[in-house]
């Protein structure tokens, strides 16, 4: 699944241009992608569907689905309907489980994203991003690339309690661990942020399938391109896909990248 596309948000007193690209692919090993994104204005997201438990395809299908009922189109959105969409995606997901499941017989999945919302008169318009389980949200600013998001795993645990370096953590054995994730408990607990819509910004999404190739410094290097398009006509979802693959492809890849305007 490939697309470049852009859109307009009309807003009271300006208009909010974004422009994106999105990509999914299998990867190289695996035969089934369990990985789904949505690349749908005002909501862009990335779901991965937990590795080696049933339904894993289903699960991350599932969200989107429920974003996509959830949240009108082409409109800015509002903190709260998309915390019903993040809370009515787990109990969706939760409903592909039998009662006596446990273990790798849960349903499951990752989620990570951003959505354009109005935080009401006195907050005004802003970026939502929101995650859960170890897809990531990064941001794109000055040349800068930054991870906003945390990666919930039980390996990032041991890094936050000084127990194994960042090197470590890469080739840890329970490196695919996760520690949180879409229908694996009656309520879930997802890391929300809310940043100001202000001039231009950039944001990237992902599943872990492309930073178990690329690292920070090879995934900017794609950012720093700064193209809709190369003279191969592929978008920057689709450079940072084929990089991945390129790779090794351990994992099913998938990325959305989304560029902001107002005007």
């Amino acid at each position: 699944m490939t697309l470049n596309q852009q859109s307009t948000i009309e807003l009271s007193t300006a208009t909010a241009r974004l422009f994106f690209s999105a990509r999914t692919d299998v990867g190289s090993v695996r035969t089934v992608n369990e990985d789904s994104l949505l690349a749908q204005s005002p909501v862009f997201l990335v779901a991965d569907g937990m590795g080696g438990h049933a339904q894993g395809e289903v699960a991350s299908q599932t969200v989107l689905r429920v974003f996509d009922e959830h949240i009108a189109r082409d409109l800015p959105s509002t903190p709260e309907r998309i915390l019903d969409a993040i809370h009515s995606s787990n109990d969706a997901v939760r409903d592909l489980s039998a009662a006596d499941d446990y273990g790798t017989a849960v349903s499951g999945t990752t989620l990570a994203g951003i959505a354009f919302v109005d935080a009401g008169d006195d907050v005004g318009y802003h970026w939502m991003a929101f995650n859960v389980g170890d897809s990531r949200i990064y941001t794109w600013t000055d040349g800068v690339l930054s991870q906003l998001s945390v990666d919930h795993s039980a390996v990032q645990e041991m890094v936050d309690a000084g127990l194994i370096s960042t090197e470590d953590a890469e080739k840890h054995p329970e490196r695919n661990v996760i520690t949180r994730a879409i229908g694996a408990d009656e309520f879930v607990d997802a890391d929300v942020w809310l940043l100001p819509a202000l001039g231009e910004q950039s944001f990237l999404i992902c599943s872990d399938g492309l930073t178990k190739e690329l690292d920070d410094e090879a995934i900017a290097r794609v950012l720093a391109m700064d193209i809709r398009l190369d003279v191969d006509g592929r978008s920057v979802a689709d450079i940072l896909v084929d990089e991945a693959i390129e790779h090794g492809g351990r994992d099913n890849v998938s990325v959305v990248y989304v560029a902001s305007a107002f005007d």
